[in-house]
């Protein structure tokens, strides 16, 4: 049997219009989705990936839903993945056209490295369509030239301490740090101390109706930090 590489698609950061055509064509052509989705603490479902989706008309016979916790303890999202990593491959040796999905870029700080590590450990075929990641939709959104010309930049998660920031912005390099709910307080420390930088704030970029962007430090400090959030300091 040809067995068909399993498509790690990247939806983008959450407008469903920067979908590029190839991930679009991808999933026309699969014959199964695993699209991730969570519950919030009242146990309702939720899935951007599924608004998507849907958006672009996928039929819903094709989906198939995984649960993704939103956890700071990855020990519940990684079970997770090794479930759906498992009905993937089942599909995979079936003979079906297999996709997944995942926001922003498949490759770029996306916790679904885990299903792709493992089924490739596995033998699995895999291919990785690239997407949009969050911090370049956000630099559109405000208008700014992330970097440009000898500008140097450094992307770090949500773990990084105000000494760290504070030696990367003396080094001269823009910042982007993705989920900013993770460091808040030391970025909120990090701005009271050092005014002269200029902090962009973003959340949900892309999503209608939640998308919001700020360069108001005092709304930065002063603001519930969510989950979906990102900020690009600029020396």
């Amino acid at each position: 049997m040809m067995y068909q590489p399993v498509q790690f698609v990247s939806l983008g950061p959450g407008d469903p219009d920067l979908l590029t055509i190839k991930a679009l064509k991808a999933l026309q052509q699969a014959d199964i989705i695993f699209y991730p989705a969570t519950a919030n603490k009242t146990g309702k479902i939720s899935s951007r990936a599924l608004d998507i989706l849907t958006y672009h008309e996928i039929p819903a016979t094709k989906l198939s839903s995984f649960n993704l916790p939103m956890s700071k303890n990855r020990s519940a999202a990684i079970e997770s993945y090794q479930t759906v990593a498992d009905e993937i491959e089942k599909k995979y040796h079936a003979g079906y056209k297999t996709a997944i999905v995942a926001e922003g870029d498949a490759g770029f700080f996306s916790s679904i490295h885990y299903v792709y590590d493992y089924l490739e450990s596995r033998q699995v075929q895999v291919k990785h369509i690239a997407g949009i990641p969050a911090f370049i939709a956000c630099g559109a959104l405000a208008g700014i030239h992330i970097v440009k010309q000898e500008e140097q930049l450094i992307v770090i998660p949500g773990t990084a301490s105000e000494n760290e920031l504070k030696a990367y912005l003396k080094s001269g390099k823009t910042i982007v740090i993705m989920k900013v709910s993770q460091c808040k307080e030391d970025i909120k420390s990090l701005i009271c101390n050092n005014s002269e930088h200029t902090y962009h704030y973003f959340e949900n970029a892309g999503v209608t109706d939640k998308e919001f962007y700020t360069t108001n430090t005092e709304n930065i400090i002063n603001r519930e930090i969510p989950y979906f959030s990102l900020m690009i300091i600029k020396p």
